[in-house]
């Protein structure tokens, strides 16, 4: 069957859409999904529809439910034959993945391609997931309480006199950061700083070591991933008033602060809990 499978992709994939996978008619309430990023499969789970989640990419598994799901794809790379054989109605990824998915739309497979770059789009996910998987209700209903969490954090930032100035370290060599189209950079403020970096060719790009050199931060911020404090003898680090006042700070999970999910509260409480004693 595996087999079979593998050769309706190959062919697929140079005579067209001349072979296709057979879309069921089935409601949204009844739905099987494949998620390709973490962040959507956390969508999927916080919508309650967790049963109907069939498969999911690499790294999901600090996602109650997504736990045990066949593992279908990573950062840079889909196993498509593994999601044909999962029979799901619908694929869901980000746009960045747009290249990846192209063997399974050309069999048929009911793609659709998300963005999460902004602040905006983590709660433009949750709707969309939840149109498709029969859930507006309980799109609605989560937004609400992520809404109404972030405005009580943020609360607790009004009163700083000053708003200290935020590095993101997302790779240390070479190095990687968040820009202000970013969402992160978004719980920055919400966190009561500000980015450090103004201008940023997108929302998440490389970032000279001399540039970060006359940015001088207060803050700098990194996942245990980068094996930032490895590299802060060297420079540009060991020149960084941030580095020497000891404001490097590693979060952990990871994904709290750089996965545009429903956890993105919790990266924000762990961000203002850092910033406050700056911030006084």
């Amino acid at each position: 069957m595996r087999r079979l499978l593998g050769l309706a992709l190959l062919l697929a994939t140079f005579v067209g859409c001349s072979m296709h996978v057979t879309r069921r008619a089935v409601s949204p309430s009844r739905a099987l999904i494949v998620t390709l990023v973490p962040s959507l499969a956390a969508d999927v789970c916080v919508l309650g529809a967790g049963a109907r989640l069939v498969g999911v990419s690499a790294f999901s598994n600090h996602i109650a439910c997504a736990r045990g799901k066949p593992i279908v794809a990573d950062a840079s790379s889909i196993d498509a034959e593994k999601i044909v054989a999962l029979h799901p109605d619908v694929v869901v990824g980000i746009a960045s993945q747009a290249r990846l998915v192209l063997s399974l739309q050309r069999v048929g497979l009911h793609v659709v391609l998300l963005k999460d770059d902004s602040y905006a789009d983590i709660f433009a996910d949750i709707r969309t997931l939840g149109a498709l998987l029969g859930r507006g209700a309980a799109a609605q209903a989560v937004i609400g309480k992520l809404l109404a969490e972030t405005a009580a954090l943020h609360a607790r930032t009004l009163a700083f006199k000053r708003h200290p100035s935020v590095f993101v370290v997302l790779g240390a060599e070479p190095i990687w950061t968040v820009g202000p189209s970013s969402y992160v950079s978004t719980l920055i403020r919400l966190a009561g700083g500000r980015n450090a970096v103004t201008s940023l060719a997108g929302a998440y790009a490389p970032y000279a070591g001399e540039a970060l050199l006359a940015l001088q931060p207060d803050v700098i911020v990194s996942d245990s991933l980068t094996h930032l404090r490895s590299v802060l003898a060297r420079q540009p680090w060991r020149s960084l008033r941030a580095v020497r006042l000891h404001h490097v700070y590693i979060v952990h999970p990871t994904s709290i602060l750089e996965r545009p999910g429903p956890t993105y509260v919790e990266g924000l409480r762990w961000l203002i809990d850092r910033l406050t004693p700056l911030a006084r």
